[in-house]
């Protein structure tokens, strides 16, 4: 296999610059959406229900989701595997991109920000503010409406 040239690998900054645009795009989308809806009420997918429930059987209950611990929940050997297995799943057009790259918050409490985010895959992301949702660790950032 040979080295990429000079123009292919300014084509792929290019490639890379539009997905962290894409990312943080939809991370500002879903934020303004957790600032005027209560995330008990909002479904990110068709199938929240089942990818809650999988999540639950995979990773077990006591998976903490309100602030996360990327080296220990996301990179370790074991957690990779168990990961790809579970993302593999929702191939096939079950969850549309599945595998794009997303932001997620690391503590559910806070914005986005570069101290608080972390890149994962579509499907990690939907997975864990599912969770997040259900649990209600969203509300905090409902914005209150104005009386005017």
């Amino acid at each position: 296999m040979s080295l990429p040239t000079a123009d292919e690998l300014e084509q792929l900054q290019d490639i890379e610059r539009q997905w962290a645009v894409k990312a943080m795009h939809h991370a500002e989308t879903y934020f303004s959406l957790l600032g005027a809806i209560d995330g008990s009420k909002l479904k990110l997918t068709r199938i929240d229900n089942e990818i809650y429930a999988d999540f639950i059987v995979t990773f077990g209950a006591d998976f903490k989701i309100d602030v996360l611990d990327e080296a220990k929940d996301f990179k370790s050997p074991e957690m990779k595997e168990k990961w790809r297995n579970f993302i593999n799943k929702y191939d096939g057009g079950k969850v549309t991109d599945y595998n794009f790259g997303s932001l997620l918050r690391i503590d559910a409490s806070k914005d986005y920000s570069q101290d608080n985010t972390m890149f994962v895959t579509r499907m990690q992301f939907l997975t864990i503010e599912i969770a997040r949702n259900k649990a209600g660790l969203n509300s905090v950032h409902i914005k209150p409406r104005s009386t005017n």
